[in-house]
């Protein structure tokens, strides 16, 4: 698949074939080619290429009356963008951009790059310029209002942040950024102070970094418009403070989108910093404020070289920032107000993207908007990222998931693409119990931003959160460890093919398999079940696999087999599928571990018709372990990292292959954690089986470790499993 590249304006022509710029149309001079060349222009290279434009509202029935589920706010050459001062009647814009969303004592701001492109006249040309609109909406609104008010002829935008704002303006402003505290709403953007004309190009001044702060008041006349009041124009970092840095920082640009208001009140925004050596490299970082934005503080830490478009939130106590890399798309933490920046392999597994040996990475997996929120009680992050639509070959989609760090589910695609129209970038807002989504769409007549109110997926968010929350609480109460659980498989199956995860997210494909209590029975060859934990075609993210994990399930042998017959593995993307964790069983009734492809016989035996515990672990990409009833039965010291074989784990398999013609088994109550467990935290796991499932201390009665428990729980709740798979 051609990597989708984000940083480029794109615009897509009728037959589906990408083009940079416009053919037929004469050379842009709103850049230089000479500027573009530099790595850091490279990245802003977002201004003023010709981008896309408004798409066709999606209906839904509600009652009697349609409403659309997007509504268009900035359309290109259509709406009116008047001063601050509202002194005119207003001006139309060639496109809008870089959407940024906040919500701040009862309004909602809605903020976009207004961009003017360079208009020719002979041997003459225009001067190029963007300034950053805004549209305010009333929070106590509901849909039906908000959408008759946008329709109204009198709905117009505000300029905020641009020349004809004052002293301090820029030219072209790129990237608004914001973030609010109490009733103020403060905006970041960055750009360049002058343009100056050269030939036929226009060639730009040095990147700025702007700031402005409004009050959102209520005025007596009651104009939406009038809601918030913008103070002066200015630097937030002043010369001695960028001086002071360890690293000589010549530019800086915002990175658009979301900043931070951390829990204990400092104010952070996330940005791009291009250094004074010879080779330019750029750097992502933030700035942050203790004191309501008096004064700005630049971290003294910063991402790697050659890393760009920070997206950050704060995630119990710490802040995370996602940054692309030339090899990929990585996740960053630090725990001291960006002094200090962590690689944080593992958090927000979902999110990683790497590329393979010989290939660039795909940037259309690039993570866009980024958010924390607290729903149906539970801290929660919501981001927005490409995905695979049902029956689609790439990454077209764009998509919609909630992670509480743990577990990760794929909540759908909110908008597909086709060969008209394109999404270019994206903003998230929970705010009074409602989810927004702000959103750029590009075609061949312009770009344009539209805002939907994601009704159906947060309640589809909240019906998650609480299975989760309360699948916890019973796993608490039998001593299962719940730290780092993430998905359960047990009793709940659809149609005989498929092994319901009860925590909603993954779900197991099961083929010639015969279902049983809290699990599958696997006979003959061919029988078996995959667990695509970690396949991003089937929009499934867990790909903390290949760092650490521990599986554990019930097992039991039903019949002794002509050969070494596997049981259960963790298996690689490789063109031939292979094992690179995994235990079997042979003929003389002893385990076998399976490390990196290569099989080792145990010692230790196992019991016909017996139950076992087993538990496959991964520790730091290279430590592997397998244990049988709370006992190690294989570990090398290390094996060979993932990152090494060049390949993924992407799926658990359980039950024999096709060559394992009398293989006989049951799996039962399959756990998977994003952790290794200790053995005494696996002992917990078969102590809570044995209470549950195994009356009167009986072995190999067929019934699983939970007996039903979870199933009558979740019936006793009244979620009833039956209705949640429809959801999948």
């Amino acid at each position: 698949m051609a990597p989708r590249t984000n940083n480029r304006r794109r615009v897509t022509g009728s037959s589906g074939r990408r083009r940079e710029g416009g053919e037929s149309e004469p050379q842009r001079p709103n850049m230089s080619r000479r500027v573009f060349a530099s790595a850091v222009l490279l990245l802003f290279v977002v201004m003023m290429c010709s981008s896309g434009g408004a798409s066709n509202a999606v209906t839904s029935n509600s009652g009697n009356v349609q409403l659309p589920h997007t509504v268009d706010l900035f359309l290109p050459n259509q709406t009116l963008v008047v001063p601050e001062d509202g002194t005119s009647q207003g001006t139309p814009r060639d496109s809008f951009a870089s959407p940024s969303l906040v919500s701040a004592g009862g309004v909602i701001a809605v903020f976009a790059e207004g961009r003017m492109e360079t208009k020719y006249q002979g041997d003459q040309s225009s001067k190029p310029s963007s300034d950053v609109v805004a549209e305010y909406i009333d929070s106590a609104w509901n849909w039906f209002t908000h959408v008759g008010e946008v329709d109204k002829g009198t709905w117009r935008a505000h300029t905020v942040l641009g020349k004809a704002e004052g002293k301090g303006g820029l030219d072209v402003v790129l990237r608004p950024t914001t973030t609010m505290k109490g009733n103020k709403v403060f905006l970041l953007a960055g750009g360049f102070g002058e343009l100056k004309e050269s030939g036929r190009n226009w060639k730009w001044g040095k990147f700025e970094l702007k700031l402005v702060v409004g009050d959102v008041t209520n005025p007596t006349g009651g104009k939406l418009s009038e809601r918030i009041k913008w103070g002066p124009i200015r630097s937030p970092l002043n010369e001695s403070t960028i001086a002071a840095h360890k690293v000589n920082l010549t530019e800086f640009v915002a990175s658009g989108g979301s900043g931070v208001l951390m829990e204990e009140g400092t104010i952070v925004f996330p940005l791009m910093a291009k250094s004074g050596n010879e080779t330019e490299d750029v750097y992502s970082m933030i700035i942050y404020s203790t004191d309501d934005g008096e004064k700005w503080s630049l971290s003294t830490g910063m991402s790697p070289a050659k890393c760009f478009n920070p997206r950050i939130t704060e995630w119990k106590g710490s802040l995370l920032m996602i940054v692309d890399c030339e090899n990929g798309q990585s996740v960053f933490e630090s725990r001291d107000m960006g002094k200090t920046w962590t690689e944080a392999v593992g958090t927000l597994s979902g999110v990683w993207v790497k590329s393979r040996s010989g290939f660039r990475w795909d940037e259309g997996l690039r993570v866009d908007a980024l958010i924390t929120a607290t729903i149906e009680g539970m801290k929660v992050m919501l981001y927005t990222q490409r995905g695979y639509a049902s029956g689609e070959k790439e990454a077209n989609a764009l998509c919609l998931w909630v992670t509480d760090n743990n577990r990760t589910f794929h909540i759908g695609p909110l908008f597909g693409e086709d060969n008209v129209n394109e999404t270019f970038s994206s903003n998230l807002l929970y705010s009074d119990g409602a989810l927004h989504l702000l959103k750029e769409r590009a075609n061949e007549k312009g770009s344009a931003i539209s805002l939907a109110r994601l009704t159906d997926e947060l309640k589809t968010i909240n019906s998650v959160l609480s299975t989760w929350a309360q699948l916890d609480a019973f796993f608490s109460k039998s001593s299962t460890p719940t730290a780092g659980l993430v998905g359960f498989l047990s009793n709940t199956s659809s149609g005989g093919d498929t092994w319901i995860d009860e925590y909603r997210c993954v779900n197991a494909s099961v083929t010639k398999a015969a279902k049983v209590k809290n699990g599958f029975k696997f006979k003959g060859p061919g029988s078996m079940a995959k667990w695509p934990v970690n396949s991003r075609e089937d929009n499934r993210q867990y790909g903390f696999v290949n760092h650490r994990f521990t599986l554990v399930a019930t097992v039991a042998i039903h019949q002794v087999a002509k050969g070494s017959t596997s049981l259960l593995g963790a298996g690689l993307d490789a063109p031939v599928s292979t094992n690179f964790i995994g235990l079997s069983y042979s003929v003389n009734k002893t385990w076998e571990t399976v490390f990196d492809g290569k099989k080792t016989t145990s010692n230790t035996t196992w019991e016909l018709g017996k139950e076992h515990q087993v538990a496959l672990m991964l520790q730091d990409g290279n430590k592997g372990s397998v244990y049988v009833n709370g006992k190690i039965v294989g570990s090398p010291e290390t094996i060979t990292t993932l990152g090494a074989l060049g390949h993924e784990i992407t799926q658990f398999y359980f039950g024999g292959g096709e060559g394992d013609i009398n293989s006989n088994l049951t799996v039962k109550n399959v756990f998977l954690y994003n952790r290794p467990l200790s053995v005494g935290e696996l002992k917990m796991v078969r102590k809570s089986d044995d209470k549950k499932g195994n009356g009167g201390g009986k072995k190999g009665n067929g019934d699983g470790s939970m007996r039903g428990g979870v199933s009558r729980l979740l019936l006793l709740l009244g979620l009833g499993f039956c209705a949640f798979v429809a959801l999948y």
